[in-house]
């Protein structure tokens, strides 16, 4: 079935959390050792600086209260410039899915909170696949027939996952970050944009090799994660060079915002050039579900006609996905 994309939105919180930041939290980092290892200048966060500063954020469960933005209030924000690039009313989206790491409660789901925030009575619910999420979204709604939904579906990631780091905790702290976007999609209105290729797997053999647990901090086996994301990626996206790659056409990579120095050996191993890959890990750290998307709303005004995007997402689960956005001509 054909899926196409209207428009993208994304929203990232105004406090940052720059490696100086860190430096002062006197775990044994530094700015030299960070951008050695994983290439990320600063990150975004829900919380206050000073919470994160005299708790370490050592009790997860008391960071929701402490937090500036909900999950509804962040995927307002960039629902609502999704739905302006995309040329609707928001009265338009007929049904919203969200997808998270970390929900901000098991009951209701987040999409209901997104809902509810920006007015819509609507079928709202979550597939929630950790930072696979929106390609979870994506691989679902590619399969289903134009009868089973609405004219447009609002896709939300919304993600702060500082709220689950350990502060204390040198190799996590330097990673993550927090940010969302919000997708309109449709399997009956045209748009220029043609979302193809999509592809989701998993090995449920790794779920215990990313975990955020209820309550709990974020953990990872962090060699063993890295070199799955490595190594599936490149798998992904050569297939999609394999499928996809014209001459007439520009071929660009958008990877899974893990880290800079990740996204660099895959970079390498599958020959793109500097120009046609995009990132934002470097100032916004690994926002998880949030995070490939967010790149190329970023990047909206950029492409055009004769662009082709191939969009590679690894995470939990273990989980790898893929998709590409093929721009053509405006109808």
């Amino acid at each position: 079935m054909s899926l196409y994309l209207h428009g993208l939105g994304h929203f990232h919180p105004e406090t940052e959390i720059t490696n100086r930041f860190l430096e002062e939290l006197d775990i044994g980092t530094s700015d030299a050792w960070i951008m050695e290892r994983v290439g990320i200048r600063s990150r975004r966060t829900v919380l206050p600086l000073d919470y994160i500063r005299e708790t370490r954020n050592r009790n997860p469960n008391e960071a929701m209260e402490a937090a500036v933005y909900t999950h509804g209030e962040t995927g307002k924000r960039a629902a609502e410039m999704a739905v302006a690039r995309a040329g609707i009313e928001l009265s338009d989206i007929g049904m919203v899915i969200a997808g998270s790491s970390h929900p901000d409660s098991m009951s209701p789901a987040d999409a209901c909170y997104v809902a509810q925030a920006l007015g819509l009575e609507v079928p709202a619910f979550d597939m929630n696949s950790a930072c696979t999420s929106f390609f979870a979204a994506m691989f679902m709604l590619s399969g289903m027939g134009p009868g089973a939904l609405p004219d447009f579906v609002l896709v939300v990631t919304p993600e702060s996952l500082t709220t689950t780091v350990d502060y204390d905790d040198r190799s996590a702290s330097v990673l993550w970050g927090d940010g969302t976007t919000a997708a309109v999609l449709s399997t009956k209105v045209p748009s220029p944009i043609e979302v193809v290729g999509n592809a989701l797997h998993s090995s449920p053999a790794g779920y215990d090799k990313v975990v955020v647990p209820v309550g709990g901090h974020f953990r990872q086996d962090g060699r063993t994660v890295q070199m799955f994301a490595i190594k599936k990626t490149v798998r992904l996206l050569r297939k999609l060079q394999g499928a996809y790659t014209e001459p007439d056409r520009r071929f660009h990579f958008v990877g899974h915002q893990a880290n800079l120095m990740m996204l660099r050996t895959v970079c390498g191993q599958c020959s793109i050039p500097h120009e046609r890959h995009h990132s934002n890990v470097a100032d916004l750290g690994n926002t998880g579900a949030a995070g490939a998307p967010s790149v190329i709303s970023m990047n909206w005004d950029t492409f055009g006609p004769g662009d082709d995007i191939a969009v590679v997402g690894v995470g939990s689960g273990l989980t790898w996905s893929n998709f590409m956005l093929r721009i053509g001509a405006p109808s």
